[in-house]
């Protein structure tokens, strides 16, 4: 079964310096019927303006990943880090008994555009950590690239629970395809272009549940770029 999550049906925000979209709910958007999907929490789609960010701020008790689509963003911690995190670029912070931390556009003129995605650890009061890694545009052109594990496999960062996510980038008219375990399901979040997921029709911002599915078949209808989560 495959439920389309449609972008414009997503909790929207505009504060001016950041334009804000929520698959589920946070902050001040909250919607009973989408708080989250498996061991998935959040995913924010943001535009933050030029020279511009978040102050410095805490969490605890999350896996968080910073995936950026266009700009870059530079990052500021509690644990010493301090790095710009480009396209292509996978940050992965857990945050475990707590961390604060800042992100800000250096850009003087150009938006900063990304995805930021919460997933719910397998455990409390984890050590925080950092990581961050670069995947360039061949190794998710035409493939899934595994972009984080619970185990960091083939080069991804490491996350402390039992969800693997992957990358890609699709050409017009490529495809691809997913099996699926039993007893696991699928979350895809569509960033730009235009795909079918097992016929069903997403467009940029709309995001799928994929459950009680063997396998899924992800076609291009034009240059796409997108995320694929697969969930215990």
């Amino acid at each position: 079964m495959i439920t389309i999550r449609k972008a414009k049906e997503r909790g929207h925000f505009d504060h001016g310096w950041l334009d804000t979209y929520h698959t589920f709910s946070f902050d001040q958007y909250h919607d009973p019927a989408h708080t989250h999907f498996r061991s998935l929490r959040v995913i924010n789609e943001d535009s933050v303006a030029a020279a511009h960010g978040f102050p410095t701020h805490s969490h605890r008790d999350m896996e968080i990943i910073t995936y950026i689509l266009a700009g870059a963003l530079e990052h500021r911690d509690s644990m010493g880090n301090g790095s710009v995190i480009r396209p292509g670029d996978v940050q992965r912070m857990t945050a475990g008994t707590g961390v604060s931390h800042s992100e800000f556009n250096p850009s003087p003129s150009e938006p900063c555009h990304l995805l930021q995605i919460w997933i719910m650890p397998n455990a409390r009061n984890l050590t925080p950590g950092y990581e961050q890694k670069f995947f360039a545009d061949d190794e998710r052109q035409g493939k899934l690239r595994l972009i984080a594990s619970p185990a960091g496999a083939d080069g991804a960062v490491s996350i402390n629970q039992d969800a693997r996510v992957y990358a890609s980038l699709l050409d017009a008219g490529q495809s691809l395809n997913h099996l699926i375990d039993q007893n696991r399901s699928a979350w895809l979040q569509l960033a730009r272009g235009s795909v079918a997921v097992n016929n069903a029709q997403l467009s940029a911002g709309d995001g799928a549940a994929i459950t009680k599915e063997s396998s899924v078949e992800i076609s291009a209808a034009e240059d796409s770029e997108f995320l694929l989560f697969d969930l215990a």
